[in-house]
Protein backbone atom coordinates (compact mmCIF):
# COMPACT_ATOMS: atom_id res chain seq x y z
CA UNK A 1 0.00 0.00 0.00
CA UNK A 2 1.30 3.46 -0.90
CA UNK A 3 1.75 6.32 1.54
CA UNK A 4 2.93 9.91 1.36
CA UNK A 5 5.88 11.14 3.38
CA UNK A 6 5.69 14.92 3.64
CA UNK A 7 8.22 17.33 5.04
CA UNK A 8 6.34 20.52 5.62
CA UNK A 9 7.12 24.16 6.16
CA UNK A 10 8.17 24.96 2.58
CA UNK A 11 6.43 27.87 0.82
CA UNK A 12 5.42 26.98 -2.74
CA UNK A 13 5.96 29.17 -5.78
CA UNK A 14 4.71 29.03 -9.34
CA UNK A 15 1.77 28.22 -11.55
CA UNK A 16 -0.59 25.25 -11.31
CA UNK A 17 -3.48 24.23 -13.57
CA UNK A 18 -6.44 22.40 -12.03
CA UNK A 19 -7.41 19.05 -13.49
CA UNK A 20 -10.70 18.43 -15.23
CA UNK A 21 -13.70 18.10 -12.95
CA UNK A 22 -14.08 14.64 -11.40
CA UNK A 23 -17.79 14.98 -10.70
CA UNK A 24 -18.53 16.16 -14.22
CA UNK A 25 -16.43 13.35 -15.71
CA UNK A 26 -18.51 10.65 -14.01
CA UNK A 27 -21.72 12.15 -15.43
CA UNK A 28 -20.62 12.70 -19.03
CA UNK A 29 -18.93 9.30 -19.25
CA UNK A 30 -22.25 7.68 -18.41
CA UNK A 31 -24.00 9.93 -20.94
CA UNK A 32 -21.93 8.37 -23.73
CA UNK A 33 -24.22 5.32 -23.39
CA UNK A 34 -27.12 7.35 -24.79
CA UNK A 35 -25.87 7.05 -28.37
CA UNK A 36 -24.22 4.50 -30.63
CA UNK A 37 -22.06 7.23 -32.18
CA UNK A 38 -18.60 8.35 -30.96
CA UNK A 39 -18.43 10.76 -28.01
CA UNK A 40 -15.11 12.53 -27.44
CA UNK A 41 -14.37 14.04 -24.03
CA UNK A 42 -11.40 16.33 -23.37
CA UNK A 43 -9.84 17.59 -20.13
CA UNK A 44 -10.77 14.29 -18.48
CA UNK A 45 -8.86 13.80 -15.19
CA UNK A 46 -6.55 10.77 -15.06
CA UNK A 47 -7.69 9.60 -11.62
CA UNK A 48 -8.65 6.28 -10.10
CA UNK A 49 -12.42 6.84 -9.89
CA UNK A 50 -12.69 7.98 -13.50
CA UNK A 51 -10.44 5.20 -14.78
CA UNK A 52 -12.49 2.61 -12.85
CA UNK A 53 -15.67 3.81 -14.55
CA UNK A 54 -13.98 3.82 -17.97
CA UNK A 55 -12.82 0.23 -17.35
CA UNK A 56 -16.36 -0.78 -16.39
CA UNK A 57 -17.74 0.80 -19.58
CA UNK A 58 -15.19 -1.18 -21.55
CA UNK A 59 -16.28 -4.39 -19.83
CA UNK A 60 -19.85 -3.84 -20.99
CA UNK A 61 -18.84 -3.39 -24.61
CA UNK A 62 -18.07 0.30 -25.07
CA UNK A 63 -15.20 0.86 -27.52
CA UNK A 64 -12.68 3.17 -25.85
CA UNK A 65 -9.69 5.00 -27.30
CA UNK A 66 -7.37 7.57 -25.74
CA UNK A 67 -5.96 9.67 -28.61
CA UNK A 68 -4.21 12.11 -26.25
CA UNK A 69 -3.56 12.65 -22.57
CA UNK A 70 -6.82 13.53 -20.79
CA UNK A 71 -8.86 12.78 -23.94
CA UNK A 72 -11.20 9.81 -24.28
CA UNK A 73 -13.39 8.71 -27.17
CA UNK A 74 -16.21 6.27 -26.39
CA UNK A 75 -18.58 4.48 -28.75
CA UNK A 76 -21.39 2.43 -27.24
CA UNK A 77 -22.51 0.59 -30.37
CA UNK A 78 -22.08 -2.96 -29.08
CA UNK A 79 -23.55 -3.01 -25.58
CA UNK A 80 -24.71 -6.06 -23.64
CA UNK A 81 -27.27 -4.67 -21.15
CA UNK A 82 -27.46 -8.05 -19.40
CA UNK A 83 -23.86 -7.56 -18.26
CA UNK A 84 -25.24 -5.31 -15.52
CA UNK A 85 -26.93 -8.23 -13.83
CA UNK A 86 -23.71 -10.23 -13.52
CA UNK A 87 -21.43 -10.81 -10.55
CA UNK A 88 -18.60 -9.04 -12.41
CA UNK A 89 -20.66 -5.85 -12.62
CA UNK A 90 -21.68 -6.02 -8.95
CA UNK A 91 -18.09 -6.52 -7.86
CA UNK A 92 -16.72 -3.51 -9.73
CA UNK A 93 -19.65 -1.13 -9.53
CA UNK A 94 -20.20 -1.55 -5.81
CA UNK A 95 -16.89 0.21 -5.17
CA UNK A 96 -17.76 3.35 -7.10
CA UNK A 97 -20.51 5.87 -6.40
CA UNK A 98 -20.62 7.12 -9.99
CA UNK A 99 -22.01 3.87 -11.38
CA UNK A 100 -25.45 4.84 -10.09
CA UNK A 101 -25.63 7.25 -13.05
CA UNK A 102 -25.45 4.37 -15.52
CA UNK A 103 -29.10 3.67 -14.74
CA UNK A 104 -30.53 6.74 -16.48
CA UNK A 105 -28.93 6.18 -19.90
CA UNK A 106 -29.54 2.42 -19.76
CA UNK A 107 -33.24 2.94 -19.03
CA UNK A 108 -33.43 5.51 -21.83
CA UNK A 109 -31.77 3.33 -24.42
CA UNK A 110 -32.44 -0.27 -23.39
CA UNK A 111 -35.42 0.15 -21.03
CA UNK A 112 -33.77 -1.79 -18.23
CA UNK A 113 -30.99 -1.13 -15.72
CA UNK A 114 -29.39 -2.26 -12.48
CA UNK A 115 -28.19 -0.15 -9.56
CA UNK A 116 -25.86 -1.54 -6.86
CA UNK A 117 -25.71 -0.15 -3.36
CA UNK A 118 -23.46 2.93 -3.59
CA UNK A 119 -19.72 2.62 -3.10
CA UNK A 120 -17.10 5.34 -2.78
CA UNK A 121 -16.28 7.35 0.33
CA UNK A 122 -17.27 6.24 3.81
CA UNK A 123 -18.66 9.65 4.73
CA UNK A 124 -22.18 8.67 5.79
CA UNK A 125 -25.32 7.15 4.31
CA UNK A 126 -26.06 7.79 0.66
CA UNK A 127 -29.64 6.91 -0.11
CA UNK A 128 -30.93 6.03 -3.55
CA UNK A 129 -34.50 7.16 -2.87
CA UNK A 130 -34.18 10.30 -5.02
CA UNK A 131 -33.15 8.21 -8.02
CA UNK A 132 -35.62 5.34 -7.55
CA UNK A 133 -38.65 7.50 -6.72
CA UNK A 134 -37.96 9.75 -9.70
CA UNK A 135 -37.74 6.76 -12.03
CA UNK A 136 -41.00 5.40 -10.56
CA UNK A 137 -42.81 8.59 -11.53
CA UNK A 138 -41.58 8.01 -15.08
CA UNK A 139 -43.24 4.60 -15.15
CA UNK A 140 -40.23 2.50 -14.12
CA UNK A 141 -40.81 -0.54 -11.89
CA UNK A 142 -38.08 -1.69 -9.53
CA UNK A 143 -37.16 -4.73 -7.45
CA UNK A 144 -34.53 -4.92 -4.73
CA UNK A 145 -32.59 -8.15 -4.21
CA UNK A 146 -31.31 -8.14 -0.63
CA UNK A 147 -28.85 -10.97 -1.26
CA UNK A 148 -27.04 -9.20 -4.09
CA UNK A 149 -27.85 -5.70 -2.75
CA UNK A 150 -28.94 -4.76 -6.26
CA UNK A 151 -31.91 -2.82 -7.62
CA UNK A 152 -33.26 -4.08 -10.95
CA UNK A 153 -35.25 -1.52 -12.96
CA UNK A 154 -37.81 -2.24 -15.67
CA UNK A 155 -38.32 0.72 -17.99
CA UNK A 156 -40.69 -0.78 -20.54
CA UNK A 157 -43.23 1.93 -19.62
CA UNK A 158 -40.71 4.78 -19.43
CA UNK A 159 -42.44 8.08 -20.20
CA UNK A 160 -42.24 11.77 -19.39
CA UNK A 161 -43.57 12.96 -16.03
CA UNK A 162 -43.61 15.81 -13.54
CA UNK A 163 -41.02 15.11 -10.85
CA UNK A 164 -40.73 17.28 -7.77
CA UNK A 165 -37.49 16.14 -6.16
CA UNK A 166 -37.32 15.79 -2.39
CA UNK A 167 -33.74 17.07 -2.46
CA UNK A 168 -31.68 18.75 -5.21
CA UNK A 169 -29.42 15.71 -5.67
CA UNK A 170 -26.72 16.22 -8.31
CA UNK A 171 -26.47 12.56 -9.28
CA UNK A 172 -30.23 12.15 -9.01
CA UNK A 173 -30.82 15.10 -11.34
CA UNK A 174 -28.23 13.80 -13.80
CA UNK A 175 -29.80 10.33 -13.80
CA UNK A 176 -33.33 11.61 -14.39
CA UNK A 177 -32.26 14.05 -17.11
CA UNK A 178 -30.48 11.28 -19.02
CA UNK A 179 -33.47 8.95 -18.72
CA UNK A 180 -35.86 11.71 -19.82
CA UNK A 181 -33.81 12.66 -22.86
CA UNK A 182 -35.01 9.56 -24.76
CA UNK A 183 -38.33 9.03 -22.96
CA UNK A 184 -41.63 9.61 -24.72
CA UNK A 185 -43.25 12.92 -23.80
CA UNK A 186 -42.18 15.82 -21.62
CA UNK A 187 -40.43 15.52 -18.25
CA UNK A 188 -40.33 18.42 -15.80
CA UNK A 189 -37.85 18.16 -12.93
CA UNK A 190 -38.57 20.68 -10.17
CA UNK A 191 -36.06 21.32 -7.36
CA UNK A 192 -33.39 20.03 -9.72
CA UNK A 193 -29.72 20.49 -8.85
CA UNK A 194 -28.21 23.34 -10.85
CA UNK A 195 -24.48 22.83 -10.20
CA UNK A 196 -22.17 23.75 -13.10
CA UNK A 197 -21.55 20.05 -13.71
CA UNK A 198 -25.28 19.41 -14.23
CA UNK A 199 -25.37 22.42 -16.54
CA UNK A 200 -22.45 20.96 -18.48
CA UNK A 201 -24.21 17.61 -18.80
CA UNK A 202 -27.37 19.30 -20.10
CA UNK A 203 -25.43 21.36 -22.64
CA UNK A 204 -23.64 18.24 -23.83
CA UNK A 205 -26.94 16.39 -24.22
CA UNK A 206 -28.40 19.30 -26.20
CA UNK A 207 -25.34 19.16 -28.42
CA UNK A 208 -26.19 15.48 -28.98
CA UNK A 209 -29.73 16.39 -30.03
CA UNK A 210 -31.63 16.46 -26.72
CA UNK A 211 -34.18 19.19 -25.99
CA UNK A 212 -33.53 20.50 -22.47
CA UNK A 213 -34.76 23.91 -21.30
CA UNK A 214 -34.12 25.73 -18.03
CA UNK A 215 -30.40 24.94 -17.80
CA UNK A 216 -28.92 26.65 -14.74
CA UNK A 217 -32.26 26.86 -12.93
CA UNK A 218 -33.96 24.48 -10.52
CA UNK A 219 -36.64 23.58 -13.06
CA UNK A 220 -35.57 21.54 -16.06
CA UNK A 221 -37.99 20.72 -18.87
CA UNK A 222 -36.93 17.86 -21.13
CA UNK A 223 -38.76 17.03 -24.35
CA UNK A 224 -37.92 13.42 -25.17
CA UNK A 225 -36.42 12.64 -28.56
CA UNK A 226 -36.04 9.35 -30.38
CA UNK A 227 -32.29 9.36 -30.97
CA UNK A 228 -29.13 11.13 -29.84
CA UNK A 229 -25.92 11.56 -31.82
CA UNK A 230 -22.24 11.77 -30.92
CA UNK A 231 -20.43 14.96 -29.94
CA UNK A 232 -17.23 16.48 -28.56
CA UNK A 233 -17.28 18.00 -25.08
CA UNK A 234 -14.68 19.69 -22.87
CA UNK A 235 -14.89 19.32 -19.09
CA UNK A 236 -14.66 22.27 -16.71
CA UNK A 237 -11.76 22.76 -14.33
CA UNK A 238 -12.32 20.97 -11.02
CA UNK A 239 -13.65 23.58 -8.58
CA UNK A 240 -12.57 21.41 -5.64
CA UNK A 241 -8.96 21.53 -6.79
CA UNK A 242 -9.21 25.29 -7.28
CA UNK A 243 -10.46 25.76 -3.72
CA UNK A 244 -7.87 23.32 -2.38
CA UNK A 245 -5.05 25.29 -4.00
CA UNK A 246 -6.35 28.58 -2.56
CA UNK A 247 -6.34 27.10 0.95
CA UNK A 248 -2.94 25.48 0.39
CA UNK A 249 -1.40 28.77 -0.72
CA UNK A 250 -2.71 30.64 2.31
CA UNK A 251 -1.70 28.14 5.00
CA UNK A 252 1.81 27.65 3.56
CA UNK A 253 2.44 31.37 2.82
CA UNK A 254 2.92 30.48 -0.83
CA UNK A 255 2.86 32.57 -3.99
CA UNK A 256 0.62 30.63 -6.36
CA UNK A 257 -1.19 31.32 -9.60
CA UNK A 258 -4.05 28.99 -10.54
CA UNK A 259 -4.36 28.96 -14.33
CA UNK A 260 -7.53 28.31 -16.33
CA UNK A 261 -9.73 28.09 -13.24
CA UNK A 262 -13.06 28.56 -15.08
CA UNK A 263 -13.82 31.55 -12.86
CA UNK A 264 -17.41 31.94 -14.10
CA UNK A 265 -18.28 28.50 -12.71
CA UNK A 266 -16.77 28.86 -9.22
CA UNK A 267 -19.79 30.56 -7.66
CA UNK A 268 -19.07 31.88 -4.16
CA UNK A 269 -15.97 29.75 -3.60
CA UNK A 270 -13.48 32.66 -3.92
CA UNK A 271 -15.68 34.84 -1.68
CA UNK A 272 -15.81 32.25 1.11
CA UNK A 273 -12.01 31.99 1.16
CA UNK A 274 -11.81 35.78 1.21
CA UNK A 275 -14.00 35.72 4.34
CA UNK A 276 -11.19 33.76 5.97
CA UNK A 277 -8.99 36.78 5.25
CA UNK A 278 -7.21 35.28 2.25
CA UNK A 279 -6.07 37.77 -0.35
CA UNK A 280 -6.58 36.74 -3.94
CA UNK A 281 -6.85 38.52 -7.25
CA UNK A 282 -8.63 37.38 -10.40
CA UNK A 283 -7.07 38.13 -13.76
CA UNK A 284 -9.13 36.81 -16.63
CA UNK A 285 -9.49 33.09 -15.92
CA UNK A 286 -6.59 32.92 -13.47
CA UNK A 287 -6.40 33.37 -9.69
CA UNK A 288 -3.29 34.72 -7.95
CA UNK A 289 -2.76 34.16 -4.21
CA UNK A 290 0.18 36.16 -2.83
CA UNK A 291 2.18 35.05 0.23
CA UNK A 292 0.49 36.21 3.44
CA UNK A 293 2.09 36.31 6.85
CA UNK A 294 -1.35 36.58 8.48
CA UNK A 295 -4.98 36.25 7.42
CA UNK A 296 -7.89 37.26 9.67
CA UNK A 297 -11.29 35.54 9.70
CA UNK A 298 -14.11 38.01 9.18
CA UNK A 299 -17.17 38.16 11.40
CA UNK A 300 -20.80 38.56 10.46
CA UNK A 301 -22.05 42.14 10.17
CA UNK A 302 -23.52 42.01 13.68
CA UNK A 303 -20.15 40.96 15.10
CA UNK A 304 -21.01 37.29 15.65
CA UNK A 305 -18.70 34.41 14.79
CA UNK A 306 -18.55 33.45 11.12
CA UNK A 307 -20.26 30.20 10.13
CA UNK A 308 -19.33 28.40 6.91
CA UNK A 309 -21.78 25.70 5.87
CA UNK A 310 -22.62 23.60 2.84
CA UNK A 311 -25.71 24.28 0.77
CA UNK A 312 -27.04 23.21 -2.64
CA UNK A 313 -25.67 25.28 -5.52
CA UNK A 314 -25.27 28.21 -5.74
CA UNK A 315 -24.40 27.72 -2.08
CA UNK A 316 -21.01 26.46 -0.90
CA UNK A 317 -20.00 22.96 -1.95
CA UNK A 318 -19.63 20.39 0.87
CA UNK A 319 -16.50 19.01 -0.79
CA UNK A 320 -14.51 22.09 0.27
CA UNK A 321 -15.52 22.28 3.93
CA UNK A 322 -12.58 20.10 4.98
CA UNK A 323 -10.24 22.55 3.19
CA UNK A 324 -11.91 25.52 4.91
CA UNK A 325 -11.46 23.80 8.26
CA UNK A 326 -7.76 23.11 7.75
CA UNK A 327 -7.05 26.57 6.35
CA UNK A 328 -8.77 28.21 9.34
CA UNK A 329 -6.44 26.47 11.82
CA UNK A 330 -3.70 29.00 10.97
CA UNK A 331 -5.93 32.04 10.52
CA UNK A 332 -6.52 34.72 13.15
CA UNK A 333 -10.00 34.38 14.58
CA UNK A 334 -12.71 31.77 15.03
CA UNK A 335 -15.08 30.05 12.61
CA UNK A 336 -17.84 27.46 12.95
CA UNK A 337 -17.76 24.86 10.17
CA UNK A 338 -21.14 23.17 9.71
CA UNK A 339 -21.21 20.08 7.49
CA UNK A 340 -24.92 19.44 7.03
CA UNK A 341 -24.98 16.77 4.35
CA UNK A 342 -22.84 13.88 5.66
CA UNK A 343 -22.46 12.69 9.23
CA UNK A 344 -18.90 11.35 9.02
CA UNK A 345 -16.97 13.95 7.03
CA UNK A 346 -15.55 15.75 10.06
CA UNK A 347 -14.11 12.61 11.62
CA UNK A 348 -10.57 13.50 10.49
CA UNK A 349 -10.52 16.42 12.95
CA UNK A 350 -8.84 14.28 15.62
CA UNK A 351 -5.71 14.14 13.44
CA UNK A 352 -5.61 17.93 13.15
CA UNK A 353 -5.96 18.23 16.93
CA UNK A 354 -3.08 15.79 17.31
CA UNK A 355 -1.07 18.07 14.98
CA UNK A 356 -1.70 20.96 17.38
CA UNK A 357 -4.80 22.58 15.91
CA UNK A 358 -7.36 24.11 18.28
CA UNK A 359 -10.67 22.61 17.21
CA UNK A 360 -13.78 21.71 19.19
CA UNK A 361 -15.79 18.95 17.50
CA UNK A 362 -19.29 19.84 18.70
CA UNK A 363 -21.06 16.88 17.07
CA UNK A 364 -20.72 14.83 13.85
CA UNK A 365 -21.77 17.88 11.80
CA UNK A 366 -20.15 20.91 13.47
CA UNK A 367 -16.66 21.97 14.49
CA UNK A 368 -15.38 25.25 15.94
CA UNK A 369 -11.90 26.22 14.76
CA UNK A 370 -9.85 28.67 16.85
CA UNK A 371 -7.15 29.96 14.55
CA UNK A 372 -3.52 29.92 15.73
CA UNK A 373 -2.55 32.94 13.57
CA UNK A 374 0.58 31.00 12.51
CA UNK A 375 2.06 31.62 15.98
CA UNK A 376 2.08 27.89 16.70
CA UNK A 377 2.57 25.85 13.52
CA UNK A 378 1.11 22.40 13.15
CA UNK A 379 3.47 19.48 13.75
CA UNK A 380 3.97 16.42 11.58
CA UNK A 381 2.38 13.12 12.61
CA UNK A 382 1.41 9.73 11.15
CA UNK A 383 -2.18 9.54 9.88
CA UNK A 384 -4.57 7.73 7.55
CA UNK A 385 -6.68 9.27 4.79
CA UNK A 386 -10.35 8.39 5.51
CA UNK A 387 -11.82 9.73 2.24
CA UNK A 388 -10.88 11.79 -0.83
CA UNK A 389 -11.53 15.28 0.52
CA UNK A 390 -10.26 14.68 4.05
CA UNK A 391 -7.15 13.10 2.55
CA UNK A 392 -6.23 16.26 0.65
CA UNK A 393 -7.07 18.39 3.68
CA UNK A 394 -4.59 16.32 5.72
CA UNK A 395 -2.05 16.67 2.92
CA UNK A 396 -2.43 20.45 3.05
CA UNK A 397 -2.06 20.39 6.83
CA UNK A 398 1.11 18.28 6.50
CA UNK A 399 2.59 20.70 3.95
CA UNK A 400 2.18 23.54 6.45
CA UNK A 401 3.46 21.55 9.44
CA UNK A 402 6.94 21.37 10.92
CA UNK A 403 8.70 18.03 10.67
CA UNK A 404 7.68 14.89 8.80
CA UNK A 405 4.15 13.60 8.31
CA UNK A 406 3.08 10.25 6.88
CA UNK A 407 -0.33 9.77 5.28
CA UNK A 408 -1.42 6.20 4.63
CA UNK A 409 -4.35 4.93 2.54
CA UNK A 410 -3.50 7.48 -0.17
CA UNK A 411 -5.40 5.47 -2.77
CA UNK A 412 -8.31 7.54 -1.45
CA UNK A 413 -6.49 10.70 -2.57
CA UNK A 414 -5.57 9.12 -5.91
CA UNK A 415 -9.27 8.48 -6.52
CA UNK A 416 -9.89 12.20 -6.90
CA UNK A 417 -6.60 14.02 -7.56
CA UNK A 418 -4.36 13.52 -10.58
CA UNK A 419 -0.65 13.10 -9.72
CA UNK A 420 -1.09 15.54 -6.84
CA UNK A 421 2.35 14.75 -5.39
CA UNK A 422 4.18 15.38 -8.69
CA UNK A 423 2.32 18.60 -9.40
CA UNK A 424 2.93 20.06 -5.92
CA UNK A 425 6.56 18.93 -5.86
CA UNK A 426 7.08 20.94 -9.05
CA UNK A 427 6.11 24.01 -7.00
CA UNK A 428 8.55 23.28 -4.17
CA UNK A 429 6.70 20.79 -1.99
CA UNK A 430 8.51 17.80 -0.45
CA UNK A 431 6.20 14.81 -0.94
CA UNK A 432 7.49 11.27 -1.42
CA UNK A 433 5.35 8.32 -2.45
CA UNK A 434 6.55 5.31 -0.47
CA UNK A 435 5.47 1.70 -0.09
CA UNK A 436 4.35 0.56 3.35
CA UNK A 437 3.18 -2.83 4.54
Amino acid sequence: MNAFEIRGGNPLHGVITPQGAKNEALQVLCAALLTDEPVTLTNVPDIADVNALVELLGDMGVAITRPNNNTITLQANNIDPDFFGTHAFRKKSGKLRGTVMLAGPLLARFRKAYIPQPGGDKIGRRRLDTHIRGFEKMGVAFHYDADSQMFSLNGENLKGAFIQMEEPSVTGTANLVMAASLAEGVTTIYNAACEPYVQQLCRMLNLMGARINGIGSNMLIIHGVTKLSGCSHRLLADMIEVGSFIGLAAITQSDLTIKNADIDNLGIIPEIFQRLGIELSINGDDIHIPPQEHYRIQKFIDGSILTVYDHPWPGFTPDLLSIILVTATQAKGTVLVHQKMFESRLFFVDKLIEMGAQIVLCDPHRAVVIGLDKQSPLRGINMVSPDIRAGVALLIAALSATGKSTIQNIQQIDRGYERIDERLNALGADIKRVLVE
